[in-house]
């Protein structure tokens, strides 16, 4: 059964698991398979206005050179802005946030879809009402509106923590689907599990074909994930469109719970006690792979709006061959960097300027299809 594991939902069943475990700390097997996801910890801080503390986070702070994505040059340089749907495919969301309120994505003529998103979670009371008890969902959709803030988002619900690993995994399947057949421009998925699923693959090689991009986490368990017995899906996928991201701290070392992999994983993004929106209009600290993954999306989406002629493949080739490389990642990192989202902005600018918006010269790497894993039909 592939457990469809959560990267850092370090508020849920507080009676189970108590706050403040250390960054690091596992779970027994027994455990993971009974929660269904990787708990780390939390620290909230209340009554802050979140409104007025998008650069409070230290991944989007000016500061380059102490780990931050490099982002206030980004948002300067982007001339024009077309619209850009991100899914987030998570716990849901609390569309009441004074932060994200305006950012909510209904897709038109869509009767079937509430206000703010889809629940596909096993055992929905409505499958309109994707609100976000888990706090994860909220967290993760703050950090990509942090870093581009006229993002629209999509809120597709499939996590339930009472539900087995292979509910929430076909109600992965669900959300994916959708979201691939409606044609959103990024997916962001900050979850995943230790064996490949034939029909999710099958799924993210349409939304390939479609050019959608999908942005995922490396994962939580301190593990390689080039290894094929500790591959890590759907990071692990050998796909055009997939990018695949770790976390880093302040001093530019990957966390000590974050997956790596110098031919899997494409690029590091902040991922350490990350201040972000959390349901009921506060904020509050995550770590994690999730919160890097995020970063991304983030970055990604900047790249469509300004620049809608890229493709997929080639948003990827940007963000990696710009991120800022770091000796600490060597040997867990293919590109060997961090994000730069100016870097990757005024890259996208260069290129758009000398082919007149085609990007008709710029060269695409062979896509990637060694050490493709071996598919496990789920029964």
């Amino acid at each position: 059964m592939k457990l469809k594991s959560f990267l850092l939902l370090s508020t849920l069943i507080a009676s189970s698991f108590a706050f403040g475990a250390g960054e690091g700390q596992k779970l027994s097997f027994d455990q993971l398979r009974q929660r269904v996801f990787k708990k780390e910890y939390q620290q909230e801080t209340s009554n802050t206005d979140v409104l007025h503390s998008r650069f409070s986070s230290w991944g989007i702070k000016n500061n380059f050179a102490q780990g931050s994505i490099n982002l206030p040059g980004a948002l300067k340089k982007l001339k024009t802005q077309k619209e850009v749907v991100v899914a987030v495919i998570d716990t849901g969301i609390d569309p009441t946030h004074p932060f994200l309120k305006d950012n909510i994505y209904v897709p038109k003529g869509d009767a079937s879809i509430s206000n703010f998103g889809l629940d596909f979670s096993k055992g929905a009371d409505n499958v309109n009402t994707p609100y976000d008890k888990n706090r994860h969902g909220t967290h993760v959709s703050g950090i990509i509106k942090s870093v581009f803030p006229n993002v629209k988002i999509l809120s597709l619900k499939y996590y339930n923590r009472h539900a087995s690993g292979k509910d929430n995994l076909n109600s992965t399947i669900k959300a994916l689907r959708y979201a691939v057949d409606l044609g959103v421009d990024i997916i962001n998925y900050s979850g995943g599990g230790p064996e490949p699923d034939l029909e999710e693959l099958e799924i993210l090689k349409k939304a390939e074909r479609k050019g959608i991009i999908v942005v995922a986490a490396a994962g939580n368990e301190q593990e390689n994930i080039d290894n094929k017995n500790t591959a890590y899906f759907p990071a692990s996928y050998k796909l055009s469109n997939i990018i695949t991201v770790t976390a880093h701290d302040q001093s530019m070392k990957i966390l000590n719970s974050s997956n790596w992999g110098a031919q899997t994983v494409d690029v590091s993004a902040p991922g350490y006690k990350i201040n972000s929106a959390i349901p009921t209009s506060r904020n509050g600290l995550l770590t994690g792979t999730s919160q890097a993954t995020a970063f991304v999306s983030g970055v990604a989406a900047m790249l469509k709006a300004g620049y809608p002629g890229l493709s997929a493949k080639q948003i990827k080739k940007i963000i990696s061959i710009t991120a800022k490389k770091e000796i600490t990642f060597n040997g867990k990192v293919k590109s060997s960097g961090r994000v730069d989202a100016t870097a990757a902005v005024e890259l996208a600018e260069k290129l758009n300027t000398k082919t007149n918006g085609q990007l008709a010269n710029y060269k695409e790497s062979k896509r990637e299809v060694a050490n493709t894993p071996k598919v496990i039909i789920r029964k």
